[in-house]
């Protein structure tokens, strides 16, 4: 066999080893600041009555979006935020839903919020974002095994060098220090992630 033939089939197996490969992916998550495309959501089933073009919306959508945003973590003005979010008509969106679960987990309105997070979640079960956002609202209402489970989802989802990651880490108290003080305060059975009706309390 000549060396050019050889060379050949060296080759030939090297891309049929590549092919054979297994693909290991992560989910990454984005910037809330980037807006999703709302493309994908019911109400595009729904017939337009506007005549505008589908990049026209999608454009006043981003614009929208962002401008929530800013109203959130430039102007902490959370229930202005709340109604700009619901205007764009897109709230199953995940990324729209856990923005307004976040709005009202900030002004104190735990239950309402934990719908808003669990539409998120059904909308899209890996959005990073919000097993973030709801972990630390398990973090705040005492839920500590609750918490641990959505970093556990996190780290499957993003790794654990992930900004999200990161963040909840270091919000969960250690276990002792959980069963000291907080669990004290806290008293009630970790709620169910799946489950509208908890035990959630108002702060």
């Amino acid at each position: 066999m000549s060396r050019f033939a050889i060379r050949i089939l060296t080759l030939a197996m090297f891309v049929m080893a590549l092919a054979a490969a297994p693909l290991v992916t992560k989910v990454h998550a984005h910037p809330d600041s980037d807006a999703p495309p709302p493309s994908s959501t019911k109400s595009k089933a729904k017939k337009k009555t506007s005549e505008l073009s589908p990049s026209i919306e999608d454009a006043a959508f981003a614009k929208g979006y962002r401008a929530a945003y800013a109203t959130i973590y430039d102007r902490n003005d959370y229930a202005s935020a709340i109604e700009q979010l619901k205007a764009l008509g897109h709230d199953d969106i995940a990324a729209v839903a856990n923005l307004i679960g976040y709005s009202y987990r900030k002004l104190g309105d735990y239950k309402v919020s934990q719908i808003w997070y669990e539409r998120a979640l059904k909308a899209d079960p890996n959005h990073v974002k919000t097993w973030q956002y709801y972990g630390l609202w398990q973090v705040e209402q005492g839920n500590r095994d609750q918490a641990q489970y959505h970093l556990n989802r996190i780290a499957a989802l993003a790794g654990t060098d992930s900004e999200e990651y990161r963040s909840l880490a270091a919000a969960l108290p250690p276990h002792r220090h959980w069963e000291s003080g907080a669990s004290s305060r806290h008293p009630e059975v970790p709620i169910s992630c799946r489950c509208f009706e908890a035990n959630a309390r108002q702060r």
